[in-house]
């Protein structure tokens, strides 16, 4: 039996230390916009997974959140899903389609990059070097901070830096796993291009990775890619209804190209 699009999920996944609750409105936001329900996972070590272990490579990670895919949505299985993912989330979302074609339909990829396509000041730009050692070291407070002015191209919002702080506190990532996680993700290299179709997304005031690294998975994929002229590395924060508006179109043109409904 074939699924008609509105059956089908969409999954979402975060990047470096952020966990679901970052996507903030997002997903009821597209979930609106799709009329399809949109699912969240957290990374092992961020979120209610706090206090497990993050495994230190793509392919190890993206196993971890295949078994939590499993155990959380079991009434998903046996479907296919569209994947949205931001920076290592996206890393995480080509692995995924890479190895187990049969679950994901298809990846839009957002402010994300690769080894291998883009040389390393690239993939993270020299003047957060100091910033991310900081993210290690600092206290909760100051790591949420610090990493607004590296995600997030628009005024600072201290309502949402304070939700930030309150769920650092609450769910506080280890250092191990933070240290983890950037070995992960530094390490990761596309090696083949999935067969289902993928986006690539971008800001273009992303001061955290360069939009070059977009550009080059663009390339590198043969995959349309869209830009926003404004909006950072948190692209979902800044952009959220522009970003749900290019995600349905892109799904509509797969579920028409692919005859799904």
């Amino acid at each position: 039996m074939v699924l008609k699009p509105e059956q089908k999920p969409v999954l979402l996944l975060r990047g470096l230390l952020r966990e679901s609750r970052h996507w903030h409105d997002f997903p009821s936001l597209l979930s609106a916009k799709l009329q399809r329900p949109v699912l969240t996972l957290d990374l092992p070590g961020c979120g209610a997974l706090y206090q497990q272990s993050s495994a230190s490579s793509i392919p190890a990670l993206r196993s971890q959140l295949q078994q939590q895919w499993a155990e959380r949505y079991p009434e998903e299985q046996g479907k296919a899903f569209d994947l949205v993912a931001i920076s290592m989330g996206g890393m995480l979302a080509l692995d995924w389609a890479l190895n187990a074609p049969e679950q994901v339909n298809s990846v839009t990829l957002i402010n994300s990059s690769s080894a291998g396509l883009s040389p390393f000041w690239q993939r993270l730009h020299p003047r957060n070097y100091l910033k991310i050692l900081l993210c290690v070291v600092a206290g909760p407070l100051k790591r949420e901070e610090l990493i607004w002015q590296m995600t997030v191209n628009s005024p600072l919002q201290s309502d949402v830096l304070e939700l930030w702080q309150h769920w650092a506190i609450q769910h506080p990532v280890s250092r191990s796993n933070a240290l983890r996680q950037l070995w992960a993700a530094s390490r990761f290299q596309l090696t083949a291009r999935p067969a289902c179709p993928v986006f690539v997304v971008s800001g273009l005031a992303d001061q955290l990775v360069s939009p070059l690294c977009s550009q080059a998975l663009a390339h590198k994929l043969n995959a349309a890619l869209l830009t926003h002229a404004e909006a950072g590395h948190d692209l979902p924060l800044e952009a959220g209804p522009w970003l749900a508006d290019v995600i349905d179109q892109n799904l509509n043109e797969v579920y028409r190209q692919y005859s799904c409904v």
